[in-house]
């Protein structure tokens, strides 16, 4: 026990002796000066509410009841870096809507890319659309249909335009990408005040 408390009281003193303390600080003024996403960007939910936005979690859920009955569902989180030169915001959106009819059990479920582009907007790009028969029947072994790639290039412009006209566009994507990181941002900001306050009690000597 005395030497772990030796490596303890060691470990401690390296901390103060590298200024981690004070790189911890450093980089919380930073995060909360700097104005990552820009203030006249903007975004509209329309007429989705949110369902699910955790402050623990790293996605939402949003859902819909459209005038015909129709209910439309989007889960999303951020994904990777896009490394778009020009893009707006550094990650894209990874988001799953799911679409069904009133008396039917099967789903349309689109996974989409949402991304920023060079005018402060978004977009969205559809990377595989499904046939679910049953909410209930999610196996992974059931046949949801051929690649969405494979499909022809008009019948795609009419699915992503069929997404538009449930309220999946531009004004949708940039709340999504926004929150988002935003979101991301604040469990960031939080987790250096917490690795700040454990910093700051441990001894120097």
């Amino acid at each position: 026990m005395p030497r772990v408390t030796t490596l303890l009281r060691k470990s401690y003193k390296a901390i103060h002796d590298f200024d981690l303390l004070k790189a911890l600080q450093s980089e919380i003024r930073h995060e909360q000066s700097s104005n990552h996403f820009q203030d006249n960007q903007s975004g509209s939910l329309g007429d989705f509410v949110l369902d699910w936005d955790s402050p623990q979690s790293q996605d939402v859920v949003l859902r819909k009841k459209c005038e015909s009955g129709e209910e439309v569902a989007v889960s999303a989180l951020l994904g990777p870096e896009t490394y778009e030169g020009e893009s707006s915001f550094p990650r894209e959106a990874l988001m799953k809507v799911c679409i069904k009819k009133p008396g039917l059990s099967s789903i349309l479920q689109f996974d989409c890319g949402a991304f920023g582009k060079g005018d402060n907007g978004s977009d969205f790009a559809i990377h595989n659309a499904y046939y679910i028969p049953s909410s209930t029947c999610l196996d992974s072994s059931i046949y949801k249909g051929p690649s969405f790639s494979s499909l022809d290039p008009n019948l795609q412009d009419e699915l992503k335009n069929y997404l538009v006209s449930k309220g999946i566009e531009g004004m949708f994507t940039n709340f999504i990408l926004l929150h988002l990181h935003r979101k991301e941002q604040g469990q960031y900001v939080k987790w250096l005040h917490k690795l700040e306050e454990m910093v700051a009690v441990a001894p120097s000597e």
